[in-house]
């Protein structure tokens, strides 16, 4: 599903990817989030044969007026504050997003899927 904005000299239209994309990198801009988990098996697949792929344990559900819900699987670094983590990575990836592209944030679901030592 794509997001659209309306602007006064046309219409802008932004596939669920690319919000994917803006989110991937700033989740991984936190520290303690060592890397991002798979969740589909093109992902996984791309893994194998060592594409790199920001989007990788990102989820974009597109609601109606232009909001968007955000899925983060992330991997964590042994002996972090998790909330502190969780907390700075949610914030980081609703602004980035809402400020890169005008589309507003919902909820930011923030699921640990492993710890790295």
């Amino acid at each position: 599903m794509t997001a659209t904005i309306k602007t006064e000299i046309g219409t802008i239209t932004l596939d669920e990817d690319v919000i994917a994309s803006i989110a991937g990198y700033a989740a991984c801009e936190n520290y303690g989030i060592v890397g991002m988990n798979s969740k589909s098996a093109g992902d996984s697949l791309r893994q194998l044969i060592g594409g790199e792929n920001i989007r990788r344990g990102v989820k974009v559900e597109t609601l109606d007026d232009n909001r968007v819900n955000i899925d983060l699987y992330v991997i964590l670094q042994y002996g972090i504050s998790f909330p502190a983590v969780a907390e700075n990575a949610v914030s980081n990836v609703r602004y980035r997003v809402e400020e890169m592209t005008g589309i507003k944030v919902c909820k930011v679901n923030f699921y640990v899927e492993g710890i790295q030592v």
